[in-house]
């Protein structure tokens, strides 16, 4: 939940270049310009650049349009101290509803890109889809044992996005995870439990047996994860243990 918006107003307004144009034929009427703000005093031109920056801001967080009437109406409220239209947790909501359905509509247009490419995907030669979605091609296979949901995994992976990115990698750090198969997302403990140690497998993950419409990290929310998973070990657990979320 979004507590608080704040706008880091930078004082840095991007320069001004006048480029010359080819001076209009005679028998050509010149389009009408609109007048440029009037600047004529030092504070009218720090008022037009902390609007110039703030418009900046705005656009940086995907604001498009406003009803400026209005927008100039909660400015001058807000910097006066006057009684405001709105109370702090009206506004709160107002924000949030405003970026959560804007993050929705990213997250909603990353699952239509997931979707269609495990469509295509589960059509290859080689590539295994469960019922839950989760879908599997076998790289090399081990014949070790098979972990439970409470065994302790040694494994080795690379994960990168549909577009190729990468996220994260083990064998980069030189050091294999060693996870309880159930402490972690549920596509790797569906696969880990139907795999033999010493195998390596390709997941593709749907973004609801991985990090869903919240992402984490590097990771968009309602991303497909593809890994690359060696499993090099498999610890026999103590106990039932608590089953991942």
């Amino acid at each position: 939940m979004i507590k608080q918006t704040l706008f880091v107003i930078s004082l840095c307004v991007p320069g001004v270049t006048v480029i010359a144009q080819t001076k209009p034929k005679a028998a050509v009427k010149p389009v009408a310009k609109a007048p440029a703000a009037a600047l004529k005093t030092k504070l009218d031109s720090l008022s037009y650049a902390f609007g110039q920056s703030v418009a900046g801001q705005l656009k940086n967080v995907d604001v498009k349009d406003l009803n400026y009437a209005i927008f100039r109406k909660g400015v001058e409220d807000g910097m006066k101290g006057t009684k405001s239209a709105m109370t702090p947790e009206q506004m709160n909501n107002c924000l949030n509803e405003h970026f959560m359905g804007e993050k929705m509509k990213e997250v909603n247009a990353t699952k239509a890109e997931g979707k269609k490419f495990l469509d295509e995907n589960k059509k290859r030669s080689g590539v295994i889809e469960l019922p839950n979605g989760l879908q599997y091609e076998i790289i090399k296979a081990g014949n070790g044992p098979i972990p439970k949901a409470t065994d302790t995994i040694v494994a080795h992976y690379a994960g990168t996005l549909l577009n190729g990115k990468e996220f994260d990698n083990s064998y980069k750090r030189g050091e294999p995870i060693r996870y309880p198969a159930n402490r972690l997302v549920k596509g790797w403990t569906e696969a880990l439990t139907r795999m033999p140690a010493g195998s390596k497998w390709k997941l593709y993950i749907p973004s609801d047996l991985g990090y869903g419409d919240y992402g984490q990290g590097e990771i968009p929310g309602g991303a497909v994860l593809v890994f690359e998973m060696e499993l090099l070990e498999v610890i026999p657990g103590k106990g039932p243990g608590k089953p991942n979320n």
